[in-house]
């Protein structure tokens, strides 16, 4: 029937998706704590079920058990949209990742690789994902708290300068591309070579755009907890406080996974054209050793001061990102 294959499977499909990202959250905080006290020497979680393993169940019901406190002053409706905005945000731009090469058949019906194949689906993703920002703004706004109203402003100063060269490097993507499609972006890989080696300089800069834009370290400045309590979270607590950390989590895979497609390939590698299961490993350990990276990062690198955080994008990002989108332009044209 063509309602099943038109509707059920693409409801299915995300729902599936939603659940995924979910569940990958609540095990990337477990194996963040795990990777960073490796690190620094230390065992990290190990006590709720076995090697750890449960601490994610045990965080989340700590978390939806806890006192949910609303300020008196608060606006409410704006103040309850903040977390919701900083999940969705994060998940709806794998609308149009490319997961495999080609559909899965099953019981007569095709499961596609991308939910959304869209010609325009590197703008689509700049796009939802640059909302975001609005749920940190809003979040502190509402709270109608001077420390998270503070912490909203330096977060939505940081996230707007940080979108710049990020843009720019999107851009010369597309200028080597000569496309926006998800897709048509791994195919050029494939018939010529990865992004990473043809951009050498756009996947820096992208990469360390992606951690200011995904507050992560050492560009977590929104939510410095030596100078601004806790940002613009401050005055949230139990699972809303969760939601803000979920989001970050999110936005942390689906960085990983962006960065993935558009610089190593996506799902491409040996055998992925004809094996889809083998594309799928390919995307996830791709993603997976960047997610190891920001990780990495994380537990090697300082947390920058506001200033040093706004001189290095205005005074050394964006002039690289344009001095590049230039270089590329006069190859691409010559």
């Amino acid at each position: 029937m063509d309602w099943i294959q038109s509707l059920l499977i693409p409801v299915v499909y995300s729902i599936l998706l939603v659940v995924i990202l979910l569940t990958g959250f609540a095990y990337l905080s477990l194996v963040e704590r795990k990777l960073v006290a490796r690190f620094t020497m230390r065992f990290g979680p190990n006590r709720a079920g076995p090697f750890g393993l449960l601490q994610p169940v045990a965080d989340a019901l700590k978390m939806m058990f806890k006192e949910e406190l609303l300020p008196t002053h608060a606006d409410k409706w704006v103040y309850l949209l903040a977390p919701i905005l900083a999940i969705s945000t994060a998940i709806i731009g794998w609308a149009v990742f490319p997961l495999a090469s080609q559909g899965l058949s099953l019981l007569g019906y095709t499961i596609p690789p991308v939910l959304a194949d869209v010609n325009v689906g590197l703008l689509y993703v700049a796009a939802v994902t640059s909302i975001g920002s609005y749920a940190v703004v809003l979040a502190g706004w509402s709270s109608d708290n001077k420390y998270s109203l503070l912490g909203a402003l330096r977060a939505s100063a940081q996230l707007v300068s940080y979108e710049l060269p990020m843009g720019l490097t999107l851009v010369a993507v597309i200028l080597v591309t000569g496309t926006m499609s998800m897709t048509k972006i791994i195919q050029f890989q494939i018939d010529h070579m990865w992004l990473i080696v043809l951009q050498p300089i756009a996947f820096i800069i992208f990469f360390i755009a992606g951690l200011a834009e995904s507050n992560r370290s050492p560009f977590d400045l929104p939510e410095t907890e030596n100078e601004l309590v806790s940002g613009f979270m401050t005055e949230y607590g139990g699972i809303r406080f969760a939601s803000f950390a979920m989001g970050e989590y999110i936005h942390v895979i689906t960085f990983s996974a962006l960065t993935a497609i558009l610089f190593l390939g996506g799902w491409s590698g040996p055998g992925a054209e004809s094996i889809p299961f083998l594309g799928l490993l390919y995307f996830f350990v791709k993603t997976a050793v960047m997610i190891f990276t920001v990780i990495w990062v994380r537990a090697s690198v300082p947390r920058v001061r506001y200033d040093q955080l706004m001189r290095f994008c205005w005074k050394f990002l964006m002039p690289l990102a344009l001095l590049n989108l230039v270089i590329t332009a006069i190859i691409i044209a010559l």
